[in-house]
């Protein structure tokens, strides 16, 4: 199942799934380690006698964002039973506490007496052996523990005394035990408080709805390393108040998206608000240390017993470049330091990495064929010094950039460099989809754009005789790239060679979008005829002839297939459609040829779930989201794509008096209406504003 709203801080991330169940926590590390497992955590009414969970029919669940912000904005409704939820979550921008907030609105014309129950289902550092949980007497809360993981739960009614109501902890998954939340359907909990091992925990609270009116119910789970850190937290947030700490996480969050000056005025408002929404996701899934990690729809263990919550160079890679191009360079500077701390001695970037810099899980083997293998995708190795090179030419920190100098780009330069083959070409390794072996295209392309990136380094640093091997190198590269991938009889670039005797290549035939890397990294030009001949057989081969329509990945494509008709060439992805529309903004001559793109940008927003998610799929039958969601990589190139389908409508639409585009806002104008929005500006203008900052950051 999806995760349709994803909010966090980059330490904590809760990931809420389609029926607002709260499903994943990762903590102390976005990706690593999820405290539930996956398992929901439960909301359920009591009135009148009668008790159902949220989750279930017939409540009716509308999940969405407040806009340009990581509040959730839901709202939940039950016909039968007259009574509307209208929810907002927010993980504290500072502290390590998610608030949740539902005011509950009674529709009949009598006052009536209510309980909200909050089940947990903790499986602490993902597994339950060994967790424990207790009722706390002092804060009238509920704490679960396991070694240095604590989690404190606690709530209280409108502006009352914080506490449960009522109260049970018990055992779950053993000896015929479901759980406590079975405890609570009679609309009573037994007040057992305290119980170790495979355990779960509810908590209620009681008020009385007025008649027609409501009241507002607000529920917290603080995490930390030790019992002082969550009840310290629980402090702060009696001492703030809950809705102070939504106001001010909401404000940061709508600071942030609008941080930087991207004019948005010539998209849609649907293709505008999922680019904000896109650049507020693809950061949930960023961690403090650093690692932008694939996904953590944790749902995705049913199929494989293996998640996407792991940082893969290369989409780490591509990640930092979208939000460099969107100014965010702030955001994608611990990435570099992230890689520069997992990098082989050797140079080169293994398979993938938990958020922690730890080596992750991988099938890419060390042995083939009777001989030792390097079990790497030379994407992952180039990609970085590409991102690299565009966040330093972009950003020109130099002294940010300085350390990785010989730390991280000239290993990688060396490695990219030494590991070809006779022709020039980079030796095998895993494509782009990490499923065949060979020399591919899209592996191609990127180890081209690292060793030029590499190039341009040594040369601004004064490495002439570096830059020009490297340089070099990559020529060759180009050259054998247009010799070997370049098929007469096809008419098109292949996706795949495979290396035989005597330097010979077989050819895989197979169209595949991941051939767009020739032009994405710039190896090819995109106008280039053989580049046009290439990208129009995928738009004719790879388009999903159904009314949902998207671009699959290559022909015949089984992953997460989601319909048995051969005609289908598989599920439309996301990025590969959007490999599309960068294409076609590449080569647009003119304003009108710009249509096309912006046709492909509202289909993605099309799809997207009501808030804004992208998974990594799509259902080519009824539209649904197939596979993980959201993929940090599809809200990434959505980002990418509209940043360059406005660049380039620029290029077409300026002013002709002075040359510039005819409308824009720079950063100090937005802060200015904020400032105004909040009568703050009154006697001084944003360049001169005091410095009220607290040097202890927020509390």
């Amino acid at each position: 199942m999806p995760r349709d709203i994803p909010i966090g801080n980059g330490h904590l991330l809760v990931n809420f799934d389609a029926r607002y169940r709260l499903r994943d926590i990762y903590f102390p590390h976005v990706g690593k380690d999820n405290q539930s497992a996956g398992h929901p955590f439960r909301v359920a009414l009591w009135v009148d006698g009668h008790f159902s969970w949220l989750h279930d029919e017939p409540w009716t669940v509308d999940l969405r964002y407040q806009p340009d912000t990581l509040a959730t904005d839901v709202t939940l409704g039950h016909p039968g039973l007259a009574i509307e939820i209208r929810c907002t979550d927010v993980v504290d921008f500072h502290e390590h506490v998610l608030v949740r907030k539902f005011v509950v609105s009674n529709h009949a014309s009598h006052a009536r007496a209510i309980r909200l129950f909050f089940h947990q289902d903790f499986h602490i550092s993902e597994q339950e052996v060994g967790d424990s949980a207790y009722y706390d007497p002092a804060p009238r809360a509920l704490i679960h523990y396991k070694d240095n993981r604590w989690f404190l739960m606690n709530g209280r009614v409108e502006s009352a005394s914080a506490g449960f109501d009522q109260w049970a902890v018990g055992t779950k998954d053993t000896a015929g035990n479901e759980g406590t939340w079975r405890d609570a359907e009679d609309g009573e909990l037994s007040g057992n408080s305290v119980v170790q091992g495979a355990v779960d925990s509810v908590g209620a609270l009681h008020t009385t709805l007025p008649p027609n009116g409501s009241s507002t119910i607000w529920y917290w789970l603080a995490c930390g390393f030790s019992h002082q850190d969550v009840t310290t937290v629980n402090s702060v947030v009696l001492d703030k108040s809950p809705d102070v700490l939504q106001a001010r996480t909401e404000a940061y969050w709508r600071l942030w998206a609008n941080a930087e000056p991207n004019q948005l005025d010539a998209l849609s408002p649907e293709v505008a608000d999922l680019f904000r929404r896109s650049l507020l996701i693809v950061r949930t899934q960023i961690d403090y240390d650093g690692g932008i990690v694939a996904a953590t729809d944790y749902d995705i263990t049913a199929f494989a017993r293996d998640t996407y919550a792991y940082v893969w160079p290369r989409d780490g890679a591509l990640v930092a470049h979208a939000l460099d191009d969107a100014g965010y360079e702030g955001t994608t500077r611990p990435f570099f330091d992230f890689l520069s701390r997992v990098q082989s001695s050797h140079g080169y970037f293994l398979h993938k990495f938990n958020p922690d810099g730890t080596l992750a899980s991988s099938w890419h083997p060390w042995y083939r064929d009777g001989e030792r293998e390097l079990p790497i995708q030379e994407d992952e190795t180039g990609l970085p010094l590409w991102a690299l090179w565009h966040h330093f030419d972009k950003f020109h920190d130099v002294e940010f950039v300085r350390p990785f100098y010989r730390q991280m780009i000239k290993p990688a330069a060396d490695f990219l460099a030494m590991h070809v083959d006779p022709s020039g070409l980079p030796k095998p390794s895993y494509d782009a989809w990490e499923e065949r072996w060979g020399v591919h295209a899209w592996t191609v392309a990127a180890s081209w754009a690292g060793l030029m990136a590499a190039a341009r380094f040594f040369a601004v640093f004064g490495d002439a005789a570096d830059a020009e091997h490297a340089a070099a190198v990559a020529s060759n590269m180009r050259q054998a790239a247009s010799d070997r991938l370049w098929h007469e009889g096809e008419g098109r670039f292949l996706r795949t060679i495979s290396p035989g005797e005597g330097g010979a290549y077989s050819s895989d035939l197979i169209v595949d979008a991941s051939v767009c890397g020739l032009f994405l990294f710039g190896m090819f030009e995109a106008d280039d005829p053989r580049m046009v001949a290439t990208m129009q057989t995928m738009r004719e081969r790879l388009w999903v002839g159904t009314s949902i329509g998207g671009l699959a990945r290559y022909e015949h494509d089984g992953y997460q297939r989601a319909t048995a008709d051969a005609a289908i060439p598989g599920n439309p992805w996301f990025i590969c459609t959007l490999w599309l529309a960068q294409w076609q903004i590449k080569t647009a001559t003119a304003i009108g040829d710009l249509d096309q793109p912006a046709t492909l940008l509202e289909w993605v927003a099309k799809r997207a779930l009501p808030s804004g998610v992208l998974a990594e799929q799509v259902n080519p039958d009824d539209g649904s989201a197939v596979s993980v969601a959201p993929l940090t990589w599809s809200h990434a190139t959505f980002v990418q794509t509209v940043l360059d389908y406005l660049e380039k409508r620029q290029a077409f639409d300026r002013c002709p008096t002075c040359g510039q585009p005819r409308t824009r806002r720079d950063h100090a104008t937005f802060l200015t209406e904020r400032l105004a929005e909040a009568r703050l500006m009154d006697g001084f203008s944003v360049t001169s504003l005091p410095d009220g900052s607290d040097t202890d950051g927020p509390h």
